[in-house]
C-alpha cells in the first residue's frame, strides 16, 4: 500500500476519530495532573464532530477532506485546542495544487507545513511540553521514511513511533505555556496531553494503515 484514495483516507480518518473518541477519559486523566481536565473532552467533541461531517460526503480531492478534518475541529473543539489541532489539519494544505491520492510524501509534507504553521502561531519549540514535542519527530519520522521509500504502512508506523518518543520525552520538560508553566519542576515527571493526543492521533493512523495491509 503506497497510496491513498480519498475514501482510503476518509476511512482512515474516521478511524482516528474513533480511536480519539474511545481515549476522552485516558487523555482527562492526563490533563488533571497539569491542566483543568478538559482536554479529552475538548478532542472527544471535536472528533465526535468529526464523524459526523464525514461519514455521508464524499471528497473529490485530499486537500478538500483535511479542510473538512480541520475546519470541523476548529469550528467545535473552541479555544486552543480547537485553534491548535484545526492547524494541524488546516494549515498543511494551504497552496497545494489538488491531489486524487495521497502517498506518504505528500502526508508528510502536508504535515511539516502544519507543523511549522503551529510552530509560527504558538511560538512552542520542542522541549517546551506541548504538542509540538511529539508532533515535530512524527513529521520527522515521515519524512525519512518518505526518503527511504518506505511503504505507507512502514511509514506511518515511522511516525508513531516517533510521536510516542517525543510523548514520552515530555516527562523530563518544564512547561513554558499555558496552565502547566505555573507548576514549574513539579511537572517533571508528567507527560502533556496535547502530546499525547498527537501521539493518539499518529498511532491510530498507523494501526488503520497496517490492518489494511495486513487484510490485503
Amino acid at each position: 500500500m503506497n497510496t491513498l484514495d480519498t475514501r482510503q483516507l476518509k476511512d482512515m480518518f474516521l478511524f482516528v476519530a474513533r480511536r480519539v473518541v474511545e481515549s476522552e477519559d485516558f487523555l482527562t486523566e492526563i490533563d488533571l495532573k497539569l491542566g483543568d481536565g478538559d482536554h479529552g473532552f475538548g478532542m472527544a467533541l471535536g472528533f465526535k464532530a468529526v464523524q459526523e461531517a464525514l461519514k455521508d460526503k464524499e471528497f473529490e480531492t485530499v486537500e478538500n477532506l483535511f479542510q473538512e478534518v480541520g475546519m470541523t475541529l476548529l469550528d467545535t473543539m473552541g479555544g486552543a485546542s480547537g485553534v491548535l489541532f484545526g492547524t494541524m489539519f488546516i494549515s498543511g494544505i494551504v497552496g497545494l495544487e489538488p491531489h486524487k491520492e495521497a502517498d506518504l510524501a505528500l502526508l508528510a509534507g502536508i504535515y511539516r507545513r502544519s507543523l511549522e504553521a503551529l510552530k509560527r502561531r504558538g511560538k512552542a519549540q520542542v522541549g517546551d511540553k506541548t504538542m509540538v514535542d511529539a508532533f515535530e519527530p512524527a513529521v520527522v519520522g515521515l519524512e525519512e521514511a518518505a526518503a527511504e521509500n518506505a511503504d505507507l504502512p512502514a511509514g506511518l508506523a515511522m511516525g508513531a513511533e516517533c510521536a510516542k518518543k517525543g510523548m514520552e520525552h515530555t516527562r523530563d520538560c518544564v512547561a513554558k505555556f499555558g496552565r502547566a508553566k505555573s507548576y514549574g519542576t513539579k511537572a517533571l515527571g508528567l507527560q502533556d496531553a496535547g502530546a499525547t493526543s498527537v501521539w493518539i492521533i499518529f498511532q491510530a493512523m498507523s494501526d488503520w494503515a497496517s490492518e489494511r495491509k495486513g487484510s490485503e
